[in-house]
């Protein structure tokens, strides 16, 4: 689950995304939180990054592909290690979008994509969805 959907302060902006839809699951799941972007040495807050092509830049034009693959590595460790069949992940971000992301021009453009860490988990049989796959 990604923190900030539960009210972490860990969004680039030193916020959280908090949704009730993802506060309900608590009643009939196991809830695993984890922030990738924090996980893999980032800070709270940090400048904007999304995804281009198989890199993640930030808004200040640094290559941040390191930390956001070192994030994604300790999400998948930290699903192997909790048994997780599921994630829900932050809806459009670099790390944790499931179906859209930013396409890198930081002009609000979305495209088809993932981020690394919804495909790491992905790629070791993980479900993933996104806060706005939930019923409201």
């Amino acid at each position: 689950m990604s923190a900030c959907l539960l009210g972490t302060r860990c969004n680039h902006e030193g916020g959280h995304s908090r949704r009730p839809a993802v506060e309900a699951l608590a009643a009939t799941h196991r809830l695993v939180p984890i922030c990738p972007e924090v996980c893999g040495g980032l800070s709270t807050p940090r400048p904007a990054a999304e995804r281009r092509g198989d890199r993640v830049v930030n808004a200040e034009g640094a290559d941040v592909t390191d930390a956001y693959e070192r994030g994604a590595r300790a999400a998948v460790e930290l699903a192997r290690a909790v048994g997780a069949s599921q994630a829900v992940l932050k809806a459009r971000s670099p790390s944790c979008g499931s179906a859209l992301v930013y396409d890198g021009t930081f002009s609000r453009t979305l495209r088809a994509g993932e981020g690394v860490t919804a495909a790491a988990l992905r790629a070791v049989g993980i479900e993933v969805l996104s806060e706005d796959d939930l019923p409201a």
